[in-house]
């Protein structure tokens, strides 16, 4: 093998073990009590009113917002696990605390019904859009000159009155 060759593939296995490592580094500092701390903070909302998410909550004065907080970071720092400290907060504030409804039972009405809305909406339209064109085209077939003799006498009599043929034929 030439030199060069030699530095081109120890170039890229270091990459190789450089992304490796990143990557290592980046999904063990996932599971540290800061950065649980922030994603169930942005997964619960603050109970007091404003409407907004707990780990967001920065209103003046708020009353529950620094209790929840201390109440999470207790929780984090005794081992619980995501699904007990929304589970028990759930329990305590009742289901509004929870930014999104859950997966499983009623609540998964709230994630299919705006799914199934607009799937029934695109249809009526598609239906709609059918039905207007189908009167158009039936319109269209019987809006053609008829053979009643009063009919034609009147196209005639206007013809004569205005003295112009139109263009059109008959």
């Amino acid at each position: 093998m030439s030199a060069a060759r030699t530095r081109l593939l120890v170039c890229i296995k270091s990459a190789q073990a450089l992304t490796l490592a990143l990557a290592v580094f980046f999904s063990l500092g996932a599971t540290d009590a800061s950065s649980r701390f922030n994603d169930l903070g942005h997964r619960m909302m603050c109970v007091c009113g404003c409407a907004q998410l707990l780990g967001e909550c920065n209103h003046v004065g708020c009353p529950d917002s620094s209790r929840m907080r201390d109440e999470l970071t207790t929780a984090i720092a005794g081992g619980s696990s995501d699904k007990d400290i929304l589970a028990s907060f759930s329990a305590k504030y009742g289901a509004t605390v929870l930014a999104a409804p859950t997966t499983h039972g009623f609540d998964l009405v709230a994630w299919i019904a705006p799914f199934a809305v607009f799937a029934a909406a695109c249809l009526g339209t598609v239906l709609l859009i059918f039905r207007w064109s189908e009167g158009k085209t039936q319109s269209a077939v019987h809006a053609g000159p008829t053979d009643n003799p009063a009919d034609q006498a009147r196209r005639e009599k206007i013809r004569r009155e205005t003295g112009a043929d139109g263009g059109f034929e008959q």
